[in-house]
């Protein structure tokens, strides 16, 4: 599936009934590629977290674009290199980072930091706290106290409510040791 607008939220389930976010998706990106990979089942959901244009390709189809058209390849290729590397560096954030520098990361990605269509500031999308404290490995009145620290020391933008504007100075969050 290729997300032309909108934005989808990957999760997965425990056997306790725990949900973990495990990706936000947004325009550009592909998801559902397990099945070029022979995987039988889907390991996880993906669920609009915004009204959202999803083009649908069937697996023969998406094979034979990958054979047939290089750039599609190569763009496909590319998006998934970068979202293993992406899921790399989340394992290493949920692994030896504290929830104050994994929220603060998750809003940076989310806000699409150092992507070029951006300025000194960003919007990140509607999301509740409880998904963002889902991402974040924590609890959502952590994400609240986080959010509201974030705001007095001006690094985002914040009403209370999502959306909210991140500043770039949110990045001293991650980088300070």
């Amino acid at each position: 599936m290729y997300i032309q607008t909108g934005g989808i939220k990957l999760s997965v389930l425990s056997k306790t009934g725990r949900e973990a976010v495990v990706g936000m998706l947004g325009p550009g990106d592909f998801f559902g590629e397990g099945c070029l990979a022979g995987q039988p089942v889907r390991m996880g959901s993906a669920t609009a977290i915004t009204p959202s244009v999803i083009l649908l390709v069937a697996k023969e189809r998406m094979v034979r674009l990958l054979h047939r058209q290089h750039e599609m390849s190569d763009r496909f290729i590319a998006h998934m290199l970068a979202r293993n590397i992406r899921i790399e560096e989340d394992l290493v954030d949920q692994l030896f980072n504290s929830s104050e520098k994994r929220l603060a990361r998750a809003l940076l990605l989310l806000a699409r930091y150092g992507k070029p269509d951006g300025g000194p500031a960003r919007m990140v999308p509607k999301i509740s706290q409880e998904t963002l404290a889902k991402m974040v490995g924590t609890t959502r009145s952590r994400v609240n106290f986080f959010l509201n620290k974030f705001k007095k020391l001006g690094f985002i933008e914040y009403n209370g409510e999502i959306p909210l504007k991140i500043n770039s100075s949110l990045i001293s969050v991650v980088l300070h040791d």
